[in-house]
């Protein structure tokens, strides 16, 4: 490896560790909840969200900008995930079904974290077994990349003995306002509940 990859890599690992521990301690500064409160920046400053090219599980080509208008609920995933990712995605589901009517101005979002096992087809079903407004994304390797480094997630491939594998992952979800700027996060053990209230104060 290059000094300048070294380098590199030490920076990311700096940035990952300051941005866990900001979320970490915000959170269980909020009783549990994970819900920050603030807009534009994360906590310590940090900026989360920005621009994306993926593609959805119908094969179209969807932008952040396609959301303008509406909160995005937003988890980083892959469909092989043995518990965290259906457990979330299941909690992000039972939220969007609390907020009743109220459920159409927001727009949950799955992006991949393993793009070569995660096709639009592959995704088509999985994403149809938690809710039809799902909408679940993939892309290219630097395509997803770029998207889970502007959310600041972290996610790295381990490789099994048999060849197949598990993708290690942040497992935050987020919740960005109407015009695609953080509003606040929930970490994995926020209830349907909390993330429904969080959602609503940020609706009226």
């Amino acid at each position: 490896m290059s000094s300048a990859a070294k380098r590199g890599f030490i920076i990311f690992g700096v940035g990952l560790a300051l941005l866990v521990g900001a979320l970490g301690f915000e959170s269980w500064r909020l009783n549990g909840t994970g819900d920050a409160g603030g807009y534009g920046t994360g906590v310590a400053g940090v900026s989360i969200g920005g621009p994306f090219t993926l593609v959805d599980q119908d094969g179209r080509t969807r932008h952040d900008t396609d959301f303008r208008g509406k909160l995005m609920l937003v988890y980083f995933g892959y469909t092989y995930c043995p518990d965290v990712c259906p457990t979330e995605l299941q909690t992000m589901a039972d939220a969007m079904e609390r907020l009743g009517d109220k459920a159409a101005e927001v727009q949950p979002i799955f992006i991949t974290v393993d793009p070569q096992r995660d096709t639009p087809a592959h995704l088509k079903d999985y994403a149809a077994a938690f809710d039809p407004r799902l909408v679940a994304l993939t892309g290219s390797a630097e395509q997803v990349a770029d998207a889970a480094r502007a959310y600041k997630v972290y996610y790295k491939a381990a490789k099994q003995e048999d060849g197949d594998y598990l993708v290690d992952h942040s497992s935050f979800v987020f919740l960005m306002d109407r015009e695609g700027k953080y509003a606040t996060h929930f970490r994995p053990d926020a209830t349907p509940e909390q993330m429904a209230d969080a959602i609503r104060r940020r609706l009226s």
